[in-house]
């Protein structure tokens, strides 16, 4: 009996065409961002020109195509696709806002208010002790915990370090010293109820963290409280659709790498969301 080891689709994969739901201008941002790049490192040959890596980068991370996939349309191999989406991926977090950087800025637009929440993002379940930190109780699955502020249209100023998902919201920024730096800018952030806490200056001082009314056991809310609780989450509603907006990159549907790497790939995705927004 003869062995047939070929594979179901057959020995010569099918390609096909779809569309990429980005505009040219930032396919054409990101070609020459690689241009330079490369003229920068002497690299002198790539397999593809720089127009065609950005384009692959930006499937894999618009759609979430997988790199054999996207290899076996273009005539190249798994490995180099995965090379060149790690490599722009670093060139774009490079250019990500730092915290203080995007503060400032918003202090010297005449800006006094940003909007502050945090997002999961789900990872893949793996094994042994270390992946247990991952895991969020509040969402019941593994993900990693990151930290956003937008301004007051829901436009993306910085997002934080990726952290376990164990990491509680307010954990993560103290370990950021936010109120401090909100603080020094002369600044105050507007958050949800999990943030409750988060500000512990004294009751002369003005607050830097916003928050509604948590409600207990014994102690209801007040019709005053309701209608605060109404108004600031009205207000902070644009923080939403900043997060909305990342998170249309299908990428971060469920991170299947190293989660260390993901904190550079969350920040070249809010270099790619702002010059999408933008335009």
């Amino acid at each position: 009996m003869k062995k047939n080891n070929h594979p179901v689709e057959g020995p010569d994969g099918l390609v096909y065409t779809v569309r990429l739901p980005l505009s040219s201008a930032t396919l054409n941002w990101l070609a020459d961002l690689i241009r330079g790049h490369l003229k920068k490192i002497g690299s002198r040959w790539r397999a593809l020109p720089a127009g065609k890596i950005a384009a692959i980068v930006l499937a894999m991370l618009r759609c979430d195509q997988r790199p054999g996939d996207l290899a076996g349309g273009n005539g190249i191999h798994r490995t180099t696709v995965t090379r060149w989406v790690r490599e722009v991926v670093g060139l774009l977090a490079a250019r990500a806002p730092r915290l203080q950087r995007a503060l400032k800025k918003i202090a010297r637009k005449g800006g006094g208010v940003v909007l502050l929440d945090g997002t999961l993002i789900r990872t893949r379940r793996r094994t042994g002790k270390d992946n247990r930190k991952n895991y969020s109780g509040k969402s019941r699955c593994h993900g990693l915990l990151v930290i956003a502020l937008t301004d007051d249209r829901g436009r993306l100023l910085w997002v934080s370090v990726a952290r376990p998902g164990r990491t509680s919201e307010i954990t993560a920024c103290r370990h950021d010293r936010l109120t401090a730096r909100l603080r020094a800018a002369g600044l105050g952030a507007i958050a949800d109820l999990g943030f409750v806490g988060l500000d512990d200056s004294g009751p002369d001082a003005d607050p830097a963290v916003i928050t509604g009314y948590k409600a207990a056991r014994n102690r209801p809310l007040t019709r005053g409280q309701k209608l605060s609780n109404t108004a600031l989450a009205a207000v902070r509603a644009p923080v939403e659709h900043g997060f909305a907006h990342l998170k249309n990159w299908r990428v971060l549907g469920k991170v299947r790498t190293d989660p260390t790497w993901a904190t550079a790939l969350v920040r070249a995705l809010l270099v790619l969301t702002n010059r999408e927004v933008s335009r």
